[in-house]
């Protein structure tokens, strides 16, 4: 069902102007709109619709120079600072593939799309910023004083579509799906299991026996899924940067995946967010939000991909941390890093 916003873009923006010093995605929740809604009702004031088409998009983005490109979900945020190079379409999924950026998408969920110049204390900041049906952010990509500023009007011009219009229309918001889990089908999934010789043959073996990842990691046990206390995320990070271990983290939401692989050095906590701060990469990540965690082995034709997976109370992914599998000596830092963490942090130990 599409709805539109119960308070006019005169009213959003009133509320925009007086407070000021919300985040978009919060002053969005305090007015019940959604973001995308609260983005559209300042086109004429900043903000340009322009095109979702991936193809078209990433043209652009590639003649911006160095962005950051962000990609969060309700729980975790990350952020990469780097060029929009080596790009690959496709009708189901997408792919930029480089050292510095490297995104999964999935066309279908990037429905709104926006040119947005905001005037701030600090200067001008812009970005392109995408949603899904419902409005919610899916990706979006911000300039900095490094990027091509001066091809930026001429790119929103050319990306510009016909509608204008400041209302925006959503859908309903999808439900995250219920933990799915089949205790009949255990041995069959643990059977299939240890012949996986890749990791994305996995959500393939879990729609065959009618299960999610959770639900799968829930039944599986030992020693395929081993479930540890939600802490042990926070002294991943701190234990990643003490070792100088390299990692692969992935964050993403229903349309848009993105993925650091590297150091993380800085790790510097914020109330409830445990963060990562450093040069070229954030990572923000609510830790009262996780709720389950497991570490994971799936087997691949380079050996043991091993994972520590976190959950929200919804039964959520909101992130997930892997080793750096094509470098044998920071995989097997992994390895020993993640073997500690089981032994730290058994799920239920004092």
């Amino acid at each position: 069902m599409a709805t539109a916003t119960a308070i006019s873009s005169h009213e959003i923006r009133a509320a925009r102007v007086e407070h000021d010093a919300l985040r978009e995605r919060d002053l969005a929740d305090k007015l019940n709109i959604s973001e995308g809604q609260l983005v559209a009702a300042h086109i004429g004031h900043g903000v340009t619709r322009v095109t979702n088409d991936l193809d078209t998009l990433f043209a652009a983005f590639g003649q911006l120079g160095e962005v950051m490109a962000l990609t969060r979900n309700e729980s975790c945020v990350i952020e990469k600072v780097g060029k929009y190079e080596n790009y690959r379409g496709g009708d189901h999924a997408s792919l930029v593939v480089n050292e510095d950026i490297d995104l999964r998408m999935f066309p279908r969920l990037w429905v709104h799309a926006f040119a947005v110049e905001k005037v701030t204390p600090k200067g001008v900041r812009r970005s392109v910023q995408i949603f899904d049906a419902a409005g919610d952010a899916v990706h979006k990509v911000h300039l900095r004083e490094t990027s091509n500023l001066a091809r930026w009007k001429t790119i929103v011009a050319d990306l510009a579509v016909e509608d204008q219009c400041d209302q925006l229309v959503v859908s309903v918001r999808a439900p995250v799906e219920d933990v799915k889990g089949d205790p009949e089908n255990a041995d069959k999934l643990r059977l299939e299991w240890g012949k996986l010789t890749d990791t994305h043959q996995f959500m393939q073996l879990t729609r065959k026996l009618k299960m999610n990842r959770l639900g799968a990691y829930r039944i599986a046990g030992a020693p395929y899924a081993r479930k540890i206390s939600p802490e042990a995320v926070e002294a991943l990070l701190h234990r990643a940067s003490d070792t100088e271990t390299p990692i692969m983290i992935f964050v993403g939401n229903r349309g848009c995946i993105e993925i650091h692989a590297g150091p993380v050095k800085r790790i510097v906590e914020m109330g409830p967010w445990i963060n990562v701060l450093d040069a070229g990469h954030d990572l923000h990540l609510r830790k009262d939000h996780i709720a389950e965690v497991y570490a994971v082995t799936k087997n691949t034709r380079r050996g043991a991909a091993i994972s520590i997976e976190a959950f929200g109370a919804d039964g959520a992914l909101i992130v997930q941390f892997f080793g750096v599998l094509r470098d044998e000596d920071a995989a097997g830092q992994w390895n020993v890093l993640v073997d500690q963490l089981e032994a730290d942090f058994q799920a239920g130990a004092a």
